[in-house]
């Protein structure tokens, strides 16, 4: 019976990398042919929905002009494109040494080699989005930088697909709402725009990953993926927005960051982001205990 239940489970895997394959013959993008690089960055447009920038609804978002409000979204959008490059690069990664023992005959490796190619692509692409919006490069701090080292050595399998969703579902919720809005930069939607569409088959290959792995996988292997992801959840959620953003349009960055982390709206805005996500994690078994729970409630992404 195990045995019959393992060989529906390859199928099933296989026949869900073939449709995923297909689709990427259909619907991927260059980012350097479908984009209009050269076209000046118009005045007066935003780089984020102005009620996902981190302070909207704050004393201190009240207080600024709507020019300054317009550059923290900028800087804001570089910070989220600098730490998108740095959680694919960990991707990556992750899923070179998912498929390290695999047959690479299997259309299984075959698209995850695939969706290594679509990082590749934007990575380079958020590079060069960073590098348009001239702003720094909003790198993790060297504590976030050195546990997600940790997370891409030593991470389960099942861990290193809930690291996956945990980054794509949350930036892919943010960036539903940006690439409609007429109210944002055109280079800002069309980057928005690539990324939803080849993010949505990232997101089923590491469900239905995830899904047959928590069903196959040993119980100290599900405890652990339970405690490490709902640790990471707090480092992801911290990272999306530096500090430094707001330093560079001429804050406090205590106080900014305080007011961020103390405004409701904020809350109410992570935990939107991230509620398809939880309750998949819920649904799979890896928001399990109230231990799980506690972790990602400090992270911000889940309710209390």
């Amino acid at each position: 019976m195990r045995a019959e239940a393992a060989t529906a489970l390859l199928t099933d895997r296989e026949q869900v990398a073939e449709r995923l394959l297909e689709a990427s013959a259909k619907h991927s993008y260059d980012p350097d042919t479908e984009l209009d690089w050269d076209a000046p960055l118009q005045p007066g447009k935003w780089f984020l929905p102005e009620r996902m920038v981190s302070l909207y609804g704050t004393p201190l978002w009240e207080r600024l002009s709507e020019e300054r409000r317009i550059e923290l979204s900028r800087h804001e959008a570089a910070s989220l494109a600098s730490a998108g490059i740095w959680f694919e690069i960990i991707l990556m990664q992750l899923l070179t040494r998912h498929i390290y023992d695999l047959d690479p005959r299997s259309r299984h490796v075959t698209y995850a080699l695939t969706e290594m190619a679509d990082e590749c692509r934007h990575s380079r692409m958020f590079a060069r989005m960073v590098t348009k919006l001239e702003t720094p490069y909003y790198r993790p701090g060297g504590v976030t930088r050195f546990l997600g080292r940790i997370l891409k050595t030593t991470a389960t399998t099942p861990g290193a697909f809930t690291a996956t969703l945990l980054v794509e579902e949350i930036l892919d919720r943010i960036q539903r709402q940006t690439f409609p809005d007429e109210t944002i930069q055109p280079l800002i939607r069309g980057i928005t725009r690539i990324h939803v569409v080849e993010e949505a088959r990232h997101v089923r290959y590491a469900r239905e990953e995830l899904r047959r792995q928590m069903a196959t996988c040993p119980a100290w292997e599900r405890q652990l993926t339970r405690t490490v992801s709902g640790e990471a959840s707090v480092v992801v959620a911290r990272a999306l927005v530096s500090p430094a953003v707001y330093a560079a349009v001429g804050l406090d960055v205590d106080e900014a960051v305080r007011q961020a982390r103390t405004s409701e709206h904020r809350r109410e805005t992570m935990r939107w982001s991230a509620e398809r996500l939880t309750g998949f994690l819920e649904e799979t078994g890896i928001i399990h205990s109230r231990l799980d729970r506690a972790a990602w409630r400090r992270s911000g992404l889940l309710a209390g």
